[in-house]
């Protein structure tokens, strides 16, 4: 066998695309949004809350408010600005591991009647999934309830000085991702006897006293309406919904999505549904339709998120879909990235989709691929996606491999990337 005589060369890590400037320090973020002149930047952890960034010179952005967490039951990873008003979700911090504590009786229960005794740490914390060295935090857990999830409202007519008007609880773990248009906010959430994030409309007509508009829960979600889940666990469950004029676009994790009808928030209908391909193991992230037609029909983007990537299975990519017709939607193109256009694809963390910029007009279109960075897609032909740049960061704080999380495109066009471990990067297409 003749074997080559030299690897071929890596990838660059930037074409077509130059960083002006960013905060290099910044703490790992969730979400971020820009409007006008300011970036908000929603942090993964406390006790990092909410930024506020002057971005007017985005080759020297500037921190002008920084709002914290008392402690560390939550976090504020999410963030939405519509005219002075800012709304940021509350959610249990570290969720996935201190919801088990709900199962600790119930899996003593079982382990104890299968193995004729009372199991041991080690035996309890293999069944719940998690290390026995982290048995007592979990037991903490279970005594103290979560009470704190839902969302909270800032006026931010001072930038420098966000002014909170409310906090409204929702139920169970809180808000996750959500939307926020000049009345509503459309919110994911989970709420008292239902399973899972249902959507929940409120009306922030007075944004101190927010109400509840309208809410959409998924077949088999209001068990205590009676109805009976088929799915195990969170598996099905809303991840968050865009709202495009009377339509909410709402993709239901590893479900799929759907399309409601809500021109009549305390009235909405589903008009359209999508059911994800099983084959494919990672979960439904987002969907939204893109603006026009192209060649008379109608178009629409989805993109899973790399979750827990198993090997052997395609990493997290984005689907395009005609959606002309709602009761048909069909998919008609894929795009991904290959683990050999980024040097840290296999070290360790996430390498795959996570989150497109949810502005469909976006040209070209900035999607987060954790350790593949910042891609730039063309979607000028929808059907025949093709990445015309990209731009991967360097890891920071000791990470070992970068992890870019979210994306916005401000009205200059500039790119702004925030990486959920440390980071943000204000970018420009240079196409």
């Amino acid at each position: 066998m003749n074997l080559p005589a030299s690897q071929p060369a890596a990838a660059p890590l930037a074409k077509g695309v130059r960083r002006l400037g960013g905060i290099d320090d910044m703490a790992g973020g969730g979400q971020v949004t820009v409007e006008g002149d300011f970036a908000y930047v929603g942090h993964m952890k406390s006790p990092h809350g909410t930024s506020i960034v002057d971005i007017s010179d985005p080759r020297a952005p500037k921190v002008v408010a920084a709002i914290t967490l008392p402690d560390d039951t939550s976090h504020t990873h999410k963030v939405r600005v519509t005219g002075d008003i800012m709304v940021v979700n509350v959610e249990q911090a570290d969720r996935h591991f201190r919801r088990r504590a709900a199962r600790i009786g119930a899996e003593t229960e079982t382990l104890s009647a299968d193995l004729g005794r009372a199991p041991t740490e080690a035996e309890l914390a293999e069944r719940l999934g998690i290390p026995e060295a982290r048995m007592e935090d979990l037991r903490r857990h279970a005594t103290i309830p979560y009470e704190d999830g839902g969302f909270r409202v800032y006026d931010i007519r001072d930038k420098s000085n966000p002014r909170l008007l409310a906090h409204h609880r929702t139920g169970g773990i809180g808000v996750h991702r959500f939307d926020l248009d000049e009345r509503y906010a459309w919110i994911s959430t989970e709420m008292e006897g239902y399973r899972g994030n249902i959507l929940v409309a409120y009306d922030l007509s007075d944004p101190s006293h927010p109400v509840e508009a309208g809410r959409w829960s998924a077949p088999g979600q209001n068990v205590a309406a009676g109805e009976v889940p088929d799915w195990p666990g969170q598996t099905y469950r809303l991840h968050h919904g865009l709202r495009f004029g009377d339509e909410v676009w709402a993709a239901w994790w590893h479900e799929g999505f759907r399309v409601l009808d809500v021109s009549d928030p305390s009235a909405m209908r589903e008009v359209g549904y999508w059911p994800h391909p099983k084959a494919f193991p990672e979960p439904l992230h987002t969907a939204m339709p893109l603006p026009g037609t192209f060649d008379g029909r109608r178009y629409a983007l989805a993109i899973d998120e790399e979750h827990d990537h198993r090997p052997g299975t395609p990493h997290a990519f984005i689907w395009v879909l005609d959606v002309t017709d709602l009761s048909a939607i069909e998919p008609v193109a894929t795009f991904e990235v290959s683990e050999l256009d980024s040097p840290w694809s296999r070290a360790g963390l996430r390498f795959g989709a996570h989150q497109f910029a949810e502005r469909p007009s976006a040209s070209p279109m900035p999607v987060a691929w954790f350790a593949g960075g910042i891609r730039m897609l063309d979607l000028s032909d929808p059907t025949r996606p093709s990445e015309i740049g990209h731009y991967i960061p360097e890891p920071r704080g000791g990470a070992a491999a970068p992890q870019t999380n979210d994306v916005d495109v401000d009205g200059r066009g500039f790119v702004h990337a925030i990486d959920r471990l440390c980071g943000y990067d204000i970018l420009e297409p240079a196409m």
